[in-house]
């Protein structure tokens, strides 16, 4: 079975309002499981591709402070 992850999640969440993006996120970090990470994973891919090059300096500065 060939299943295709960042379709799958986005599909999921096409449609969702910011309140039910943020919960999942939320859910995600609580539970601290490796299955949620492909899901946070292509979040971030999303939020990097719309990011314009502001936005991905400060989340690259956000990084780098949070890896210290």
């Amino acid at each position: 079975m060939n299943i295709d992850i960042r379709k799958h999640i986005l599909n999921n969440f096409k449609g969702a309002d910011k309140s039910e993006i943020k919960a999942s996120i939320e859910a995600s970090l609580e539970k601290k499981e490796e299955i949620t990470l492909p899901g946070l994973g292509v979040f971030f891919e999303v939020l990097w591709e719309f990011s314009d090059e502001n936005s991905r300096e400060y989340i690259l500065n956000t990084l780098k402070n949070a890896l210290k």
